[in-house]
């Protein structure tokens, strides 16, 4: 990761959608019971998530149940104590229609991330796949600090998320 500005949430956000290339999806059962998994995805801007699931994947079955979501992108190569990550809150959801035009748009990502692009004809039937995009509603990321070091934007010697905007 490249160095950010102190302060610079925004930049730190943007920075760790750009790096990382897996993201957590937590989703919940009829039942309640909740689940995670990990999904490449590509982002568009700070608040759109895309990725490619099986139709019958537990995750998918959950979202077209409850379509709340929670995600949590984080550099799983730093050092103890180092740690960035984002976390967000939000709705999901298969895409279809425009919708789905303007994410096989925008997914996999760059090119440099290493995806192959998906088709229309990957992610519609008779695939098993679809493309899904959650959109979050709320965002914080764990503020940048060294080991035992304030942040330099709030002066916390310890670790706390700060809302993103």
């Amino acid at each position: 990761m490249t160095a950010i500005p102190p302060g610079d949430l925004a930049g730190h956000t943007r920075e760790l959608l750009t790096a990382n290339r897996y993201m957590v999806l937590g989703t919940v059962d009829p039942d309640g019971h909740p689940w995670t998994s990990p999904v490449y995805f590509a982002a568009a801007g700070h608040r759109e998530f895309y990725w490619v699931s099986a139709t019958d994947a537990r995750h998918s079955r959950n979202i077209a149940d409850r379509p709340q979501v929670s995600i949590v992108v984080f550099d799983s190569t730093v050092a103890p104590y180092h740690g960035r990550a984002l976390y967000a809150a939000g709705d999901a959801a298969e895409l279809t229609g425009d919708a789905l035009e303007r994410g096989l748009r925008l997914y996999p990502g760059h090119p440099d991330r290493g995806a192959t692009p998906v088709t229309w004809q990957d992610v519609t039937a008779p695939s098993p796949y679809r493309l899904f995009r959650a959109t979050a509603s709320d965002m914080w990321v764990l503020c940048p600090r060294g080991p035992q070091q304030p942040c330099p934007l709030h002066g916390l010697a310890r670790d706390h998320r700060t809302r993103i905007t």
